[in-house]
């Protein structure tokens, strides 16, 4: 469990972008290259990041909580992107104004003149503000909108999805359990080409959310001052993704005034609305945005449109320290709370992830504030519930850290399996029964699973029985009775998936 608090605990969550080079660089002329070169100036002596893209298993550091004490955040500050600046100028199609020039900003420097996240502000002012990945404000407006976000990021834009069907296409079968199970982020580097996934129930999911928020409004969309900048670049990012990874259904005008999107049969002016309502509008995932306080140097939610949470809603957490926000979460401040501030202190752009919390769920409840009638369904065991009304709830998160604004995104999505359908997925039903019966108290109180398991447990010790009779789940050495119920190495998958996966698509 971890990042914001989904319905089985994760807290907001913890791929890509591809626009056709032709939208987002062009090549050009040397004179051209040599006079934005002037406009985008820097020094180079300031050490940047070089950190590489993380490996597959992630874990957080388990310094002490005393050594706390001797972590100054108001000095500290993410990898500097400042180094692609140079690469950025030689593929620019247009720089809008003449950028002063300037050494690579100290972390003093950048004290005194970062960016606010608390308040609102503008681009254009007469002095420059730089923000924690520093960038300073002139440089920002210079680069106009859709710059090559894969270039300032470092993360590659994704490879356009052949095979792509809409009216088929389902998300990837994922089933995030593990065993021995305890309190851990659980991180994995994030795939690119699937930072944003769009499935079968992509129309009817858009229609969804945006009766959400016509119902409840700043509960599931909101966006506090000081956040503008983030929201903007986020937007971008997410319609350079669609327009890379489904070239056929997505596609910006050639000004990049103008985002067409087949699937719905929309047009979007882009400087009309919010960017967060263009999200809203376009792209059914939910994304909350955490920045750095220039004050403190620590990390609160600042805006975010969420229409999947469970027990709480934008509303109840905007605002709010991380360390607030999972409050709730067991064991979060005694083991996770200091390696989690000093991570989201340390995390470099180029080095996204991802993860998945899970629940089991009476239907298929989205959105479920607090007060919510369907709530009730989880205080005790119906009677007449069938294992056809059980399904397996995965909100799929990825994190990753905004290239200019230097903000973190979470972003995630709930996904529905019915409970059945486990029961020809190799050694998955053995391991959901070892975790459901032996996991630790306070972490399955918290997962809340108790008002299924008088259904779902028979069940699945059914399945897994199945599967042994039949040859499919096997002891891992020679000689031993059984398989010893351990994490798969296809997590959060689970052998032969991809079969699976494509048959149901019919491919």
């Amino acid at each position: 469990m971890g990042f914001f608090m989904m319905p089985s605990g994760w807290i907001l969550g913890l791929g890509v972008m591809l626009l056709a080079s032709s939208l987002t660089v062009l090549a050009i002329n040397k004179h051209q290259r040599d006079a934005i070169l002037q406009r985008f100036h820097f020094h180079r002596h300031r050490r940047f990041s070089g950190a590489s893209t993380p490996p597959r298993s992630l874990s957080m550091s388990k310094e002490s909580s005393a050594s706390c004490t001797n972590l100054d955040y108001v000095t500290a500050f993410p990898p500097s992107r400042r180094c692609v600046l140079q690469e950025l100028a030689e593929k620019a199609v247009e720089v809008q104004s003449r950028l002063p020039a300037g050494v690579e900003p100290s972390p003093e420097f950048l004290v005194k003149n970062i960016l606010p996240t608390t308040r609102a502000y503008c681009l254009d002012n007469e002095t420059p503000k730089y923000t924690p990945t520093g960038f300073s404000t002139a440089e920002i407006k210079a680069m106009g909108d859709f710059p090559a976000y894969d270039i300032l990021s470092g993360v590659p834009l994704p490879e356009p999805y052949e095979n792509f069907d809409p009216a088929k296409a389902l998300p990837r079968p994922y089933r995030p359990f593990r065993w021995a199970y305890h309190q851990t982020m659980s991180l994995t580097k994030m795939e690119p080409n699937w930072w944003l996934e769009i499935e079968n129930t992509y129309v009817e999911r858009v229609k969804q959310r945006q009766e959400l928020f016509r119902e409840h409004g700043i509960k599931v969309l909101d966006y506090l001052p000081g956040s503008e900048l983030a929201c903007k670049e986020l937007m971008e990012m997410c319609l350079q993704f669609y327009c890379a990874r489904y070239p056929t259904y997505f596609s910006l005008s050639p000004d990049k005034k103008i985002f067409h999107n087949i699937l719905l049969g929309t047009k979007t002016e882009i400087k009309r609305f919010h960017p967060l309502h263009i999200l809203l509008n376009n792209v059914p995932e939910d994304f909350a945005v955490v920045l750095r306080n220039e004050e403190d140097g620590m990390y609160y939610f600042r805006a975010g449109v969420i229409c999947s949470s469970l027990g709480w809603n934008v509303s109840t957490k905007i605002g709010m320290q991380l360390k607030e926000i999972h409050k709730p979460i067991p064991d979060y401040k005694e083991k996770m709370s200091f390696s989690m501030d000093r991570y989201f202190n340390k995390m470099p752009t180029n080095a996204p992830i991802q993860r998945g919390s899970w629940g089991l769920e009476v239907d298929t409840p989205l959105f479920m504030p607090p007060g919510h009638p369907h709530e009730k369904l989880r205080e005790f065991q119906k009677p007449d519930l069938t294992i056809d009304e059980c399904y397996l709830r995965v909100d799929w998160q990825t994190l990753r850290r905004l290239p200019l604004s230097g903000g973190i995104v979470f972003n995630f999505k709930a996904l529905f399996t019915p409970v059945k359908e486990f029961r020809d997925e190799p050694y998955i039903p053995a391991l959901l029964l070892k975790i459901l019966k032996e996991g630790k108290k306070n972490l399955m109180e918290y997962k809340n699973t108790w008002h299924v398991e008088h259904v779902c447990l028979p069940e699945i010790e059914e399945y897994a029985k199945e599967q042994v009779a039949n040859g499919i789940v096997k002891p891992e050495h020679e000689g031993e009775e059984e398989w010893e119920v351990a994490t798969l190495p296809e997590s959060p998958y689970f052998p032969g998936w991809e079969e699976k996966w494509h048959r149901q698509q019919g491919f």
